[in-house]
């Protein structure tokens, strides 16, 4: 019995339902599952069975979900990679022990073997238990990037139950875990899934507008580059009822302004990591970043003040480090919390505290107040190492168009120096043209 054959059912008793729209060309579910069963022939045909370690280098497209589906029915241990992952991992590649390359470009499937390798421990593990698997690289952003083992199997199981519906806008990556369960809840659930082709706030918009979009989950940097370029402005979002943003910390003075611009559409904080999955969250207020986590399958525990979680559907283990899990079984996130009662604050990951002087700051701290100076458009907050203090805070700005540099420069200092502790003031302001978006969705290790 596959391990999708309740999405496979579903498909079937609704071949004629809109799927997927990509490039503004439609297919229905009935339409991708055909393509499914055409591509799980032909993988077979090539060689491809049960167990083998198969990268599939992609981003979303018809073909690539299909090959997706197609490779959890035959068994393969499955490693997403978009063309730009698999240009930055290629010193890393090997710790995945690949025996197959599959490559999707403008719809073409080109499979290739690769030199045999020994088989990891975790590989075996997989085989014994018959299942499917998930290899996820974490973002690197604290040291070399982990290889993260799942039981697919086990991952699937929460889609099994039907829940709502949404038009839903597939905004977070293809190899990363948020883009993933964003993926299967929508084909679970019979949505119609809006694939982008980039990440720009103007063409994003355009997409939700014309599509009459339901859900967009994105990042908290995307959501706050759609207020500052006003793209949102002249589009139709009345179909728009839910945002759903994770991956990185909320700024507070984000949050209310998407409260002030879209009082119409649901905010929902979410939390996961790659290690562990998604957990169910639920804020405490429309504009509070206290939130209640758990769901079936899930603990929690704060131990000086970091989290930990233990789940049913949590990794297997690293292929390229040591286990993350304590004794009985809870895994160190790494994020700094806030505790009152059974809600939660994150802070933010301890990798990313700069430490000034023996002072413990945190980057989102600074980046709300910079968020609020009238001129700049957005700020990232890092530390950088000195020679006397240990580290100092650092932060690359975009400017307010027309702004002059030097009058910024003093004027954004006077605003920090106002409002924060002086430690916690930026030395250092870089002005630049661009956050890229791709850099900051693979900042922090959740999703």
């Amino acid at each position: 019995m596959s391990n999708i054959d309740f999405l496979i059912e579903r498909f079937s008793l609704n071949p004629d339902k809109e799927a997927i729209i990509c490039l503004d060309k439609s297919i229905t579910y009935g339409d991708l599952n055909n393509l499914r069963l055409k591509t799980t022939n032909r993988l077979i045909e090539a060689g491809v069975s049960t167990g083998m370690p198969a990268i599939l280098r992609a981003d979303y497209s018809p073909l690539s979900i299909a090959t997706l589906m197609a490779l959890i029915e035959i068994g393969c241990i499955i490693i997403p990679l978009t063309q730009s992952s698999y240009e930055a991992l290629e010193q890393s590649i090997n710790d995945v022990f690949p025996q197959i390359l599959i490559s999707i470009s403008d719809e073409n499937l080109l499979i290739a073997k690769l030199p045999q390798h020994n088989v990891p421990s975790l590989y075996l593990e997989l085989h014994n238990r018959k299942s499917p698997g998930l290899v996820l690289f974490t973002s690197g952003s604290s040291g070399k990037p982990k290889a993260v083992v799942h039981d697919f199997s086990k991952l699937l199981e929460k889609f099994i139950e039907k829940r709502p519906s949404f038009i839903t806008l597939n905004f977070l990556l293809f190899d990363h875990w948020g883009g993933l369960n964003t993926l299967l809840y929508g084909l679970s659930n019979m949505c119609l899934i809006v694939i982008p082709t980039n990440r720009s706030p103007e063409y994003i918009c355009n997409l939700i507008s014309s599509h009459k979009v339901e859900l967009l989950p994105a990042t908290p940097s995307f959501l706050n580059m759609i207020l500052l370029s006003k793209a949102y402005v002249g589009k139709d979002f009345k179909s728009l009822r839910l945002i759903t943003y994770g991956a990185e910390t909320m700024p507070e003075s984000t949050l209310k302004n998407l409260r002030k611009n879209f009082p119409d559409i649901e905010l929902r904080q979410t939390y996961g990591m790659i290690e562990v999955g998604v957990l169910r969250a639920k804020s405490k207020s429309p504009d509070s970043l206290w939130i209640k986590l758990g769901g079936d399958g899930y603990k929690l525990r704060v131990v000086d003040n970091k989290l930990q979680i233990k789940a049913t559907s949590a990794m297997l283990g690293y292929l390229n480090a040591e286990t993350p899990f304590t004794e009985d079984g809870y895994m160190i996130t790494g994020d700094l919390v806030e505790v009152d009662g059974e809600w939660i604050k994150i802070l933010g990951r301890d990798s990313d505290l700069i430490n000034v002087g023996g002072q413990k700051v945190y980057p989102a701290e600074v980046e709300e107040v910079l968020l609020e100076c009238p001129e700049l458009i957005d700020a990232v907050v890092f530390g950088e190492k000195n020679t006397l203090l240990g580290m100092v805070v650092c932060a690359n700005i975009i400017l307010d168009s027309g702004m002059d540099e030097a009058a910024a420069r003093i004027a954004i200092r006077k605003y920090c120096v106002d409002r924060m502790q002086p430690y916690m003031v930026p030395v250092k302001f870089n002005f630049v043209n661009t956050i890229e978006q791709s850099s900051r969705l693979k900042r922090v290790r959740r999703f």
